[in-house]
């Protein structure tokens, strides 16, 4: 089986099984109603608004201890053994669904540590995020 990825919005990609979608039958079209788009036409993309703060929720899963912390772009922060470096903050605007995500860079310095290094995004936590076995990361929002 083929797999493809369509991406659109900065932010979103579509997971495509053997070779794409359907074909489409055109709907009957009423009496004085524009023609419908054709299948082929793709919708215009969101526009991510930027922030200039990231919140995020950390977890040491070991000894249960979390924290919240605001973050600006272009700087870091430090949780247990991590670095978290917060290179974008963007938001959807107020006509869309409530959204936030941040680019994030997250370093450990232990030998092996898995880090990140990508979009977050606050409303579908398990799109992208951190597989590490000691910490969790989470975006709660933009700022």
């Amino acid at each position: 089986m083929s797999r493809r990825f369509v991406c659109g919005a900065a932010l979103a990609c579509l997971w495509l099984a053997g070779g794409g979608l359907p074909p489409m039958t055109p709907a009957p079209i009423a009496p004085g109603l524009p023609p419908a788009p054709s299948p082929d036409a793709q919708s215009p993309p969101v526009e991510w608004e930027p922030r200039g703060t990231a919140d995020l929720q950390t977890l040491d899963k070991i000894d249960n201890h979390a924290a919240t912390m605001a973050v600006r772009v272009g700087q870091s922060a430090q949780f247990g053994r991590l670095t978290l470096a917060v290179r974008a903050c963007v938001v959807r605007p107020a006509d869309q669904a409530q959204d936030a995500a941040a680019y994030l860079d997250i370093t450990d310095p232990s030998p092996g540590a898995p880090g990140f290094h990508g979009w977050m995004l606050a409303a579908e936590p398990s799109v992208s995020m951190l597989e590490h076995p000691v910490y969790d990361v989470r975006v709660l929002g933009c700022h």
